[in-house]
């Protein structure tokens, strides 16, 4: 059947691996050969780690271009659309841009199985490479040293955090993981560490290589000024900078992060209004967002494992509000939902179970109830859909009272289409 537009192809491409993951370097690398992919851009940036990512990628593009510059972006996953994934310049890609790049992929893979993650990235890289950019920021996928994106070699290597998720994937403890994360590392490159404990194995390996790692805490430092402004600071230099509009509280890190990265980059440096601006404007869906309904606050995060419950509790007792918190939470069938949910064990909050459609990691309400025996959200309300939650809960909730949505990029998306259609 002839592949028109884009609905069409990414239900292809869906089809093209018998696994929705399968890691390792060989053939999306012979695809790229093929493809004769070079560099997409005159700087790379590739940003992996547990949490962190997403907002990471999005405060250095921001930066970049209020310096001026031509940037392109890859992250994943999308919230509403698969364009999302792909930015030029701010603008996510077109339609016809997409469909026009997976043409060529699929044109260059013949008999070779891609993954939809391997052909999305080998289109962004295509697409990229075609844009005369100044600086392509990446975000890993899936680990690191086997993950598609780690086809490119990076002028800087930025690690945000690393913490327990995709345990089948990456290995049962941090310094398992920390290994694969570390593999996007170059030898002689920049390596930002945006966590003051990174895992020994993440130093090991930038130590064994000869990366020159850039660590938070030790190397680069930022510190509250007042309630307006924050520091970044490292030896014989500092910013005064606006608090960033992403407003959890390990954003300062990432922000942080971000700016080692881009002082680290060869060739022209960023004025500092750049910066300024950049971190002023930094903006992503589904972290914190709020959507206010009437006097009751709504806060959508696509937070999932135990690191990112732990700043959402953080937030939550930073921000606390007149009436009640509800919580509304649904999760993959593979997250560590008890830990997340132990995670706000000090928090007061009314439960609400939420089921997701989301193909083999589906869970029901009932399944993730079950899953969370001996924790607070144990006898908790169940509803079939996050919809359906968020309906109840609105219906039944006070002005002065709030609504924490989060669990998955699945969960939110579900929140906000919710919202947005008004049920």
């Amino acid at each position: 059947m002839a592949r028109t537009d884009l609905p069409q192809w990414l239900a292809y491409i869906e089809q093209q691996h018998p696994k929705s993951i399968d890691m390792g370097l060989e053939r999306v690398r012979e695809v790229a050969t093929r493809m004769a992919l070079g560099k997409p851009a005159a700087r790379v940036i590739t940003v992996g780690g547990t949490n962190g990512k997403g907002s990471t990628v999005a405060f250095v593009e921001a930066i970049a271009r209020a310096a001026g510059w031509r940037v392109g972006a890859y992250t994943s996953p999308h919230l509403l659309r698969y364009n999302e994934r792909v930015r030029i310049d701010g603008v996510d890609a077109d339609d016809a841009s997409l469909v026009a790049a997976f043409e060529v992929v699929d044109a260059a893979r013949g008999d070779t199985p891609l993954t939809y993650f391997e052909f999305g990235t080998l289109a962004a890289l295509w697409l990229f490479e075609r844009a005369g950019l100044d600086l392509v920021v990446l975000e890993v996928g899936l680990g690191g040293r086997l993950d598609a994106v780690n086809l490119v070699d990076p002028d800087v290597a930025v690690i945000t955090t690393v913490d327990i998720d995709h345990t089948d994937w990456l290995g049962e403890d941090r310094e398992a993981i920390g290994r694969e994360k570390a593999g996007i590392a170059r030898a002689w490159k920049p390596l930002v560490l945006g966590e003051v404990d990174s895992p020994a194995s993440v130093l090991r390996h930038a130590y064994a290589i000869g990366a020159n790692a850039l660590r938070l805490g030790s190397d680069f430092f930022h510190e509250p000024v007042d309630s307006r402004q924050w520091r970044w600071r490292e030896v014989g230099a500092e910013l005064v900078l606006p608090v960033p509009a992403l407003t959890a509280p390990a954003q300062r890190a990432n922000a942080a992060s971000a700016i080692a990265a881009l002082r680290a980059l060869p060739g022209e440096a960023i004025p500092d209004a750049a910066f300024a601006q950049g971190v002023a404007n930094a903006a992503l869906p589904g972290r914190l967002q709020r959507m206010p309904q009437g006097d009751v606050d709504v806060a959508l995060d696509v937070g999932h494992n135990p690191q990112a419950a732990r700043e959402l509790a953080a937030w939550l007792q930073a921000h606390p509000v007149a009436g009640e918190t509800h919580a509304v939470f649904a999760a993959l069938a593979d997250k560590d939902v008890k830990s997340v949910v132990e995670a706000f064990a000090g928090a007061s909050l009314r439960w609400h179970l939420a089921g997701l459609d989301a193909g083999p990691r589906a869970q029901s309400a009932d399944q993730l109830a079950a899953r969370l025996t001996d924790t607070a959200a144990a006898e908790a309300t169940r509803h079939a859909r996050v919809a359906d939650a968020l309906q109840t809960v609105l219906a039944v909730a006070h002005p002065g009272d709030r609504v924490l949505v989060f669990g998955s990029f699945h969960t939110v998306a579900d929140a906000m289409q919710a919202l947005h259609s008004g049920r």
